[in-house]
């Protein structure tokens, strides 16, 4: 999966489960629970989401490695 469809899935997984958050200006350095306020079930439906979207399973030791929206780009574009 190249860059840019893999920001597009986890843009509209973070829509899909974040309505609130602002997906055209956001930071890509922001952090999932942090910077966007997302609880834990909202981080556990965002992978689920994505992994349904795009077939990439993250299993719960690589959770560090997509803390951040620009981590979980590029966990999804490496895995997908």
């Amino acid at each position: 999966m190249n860059e840019q469809d893999a920001r597009t899935a986890v843009y509209a997984a973070i829509g899909q489960v974040a309505p609130d958050v602002d997906t055209d200006d956001l930071d890509e350095n922001a952090r999932l629970r942090q910077d966007l306020e997302l609880d834990s079930l909202d981080c556990l439906r965002l992978i689920e989401t994505i992994a349904q979207a795009t077939g990439v399973d993250t299993p719960a030791r690589d959770y560090p490695r997509v803390a951040t929206v620009k981590g979980l780009v590029g966990y999804v574009q490496a895995h997908g």
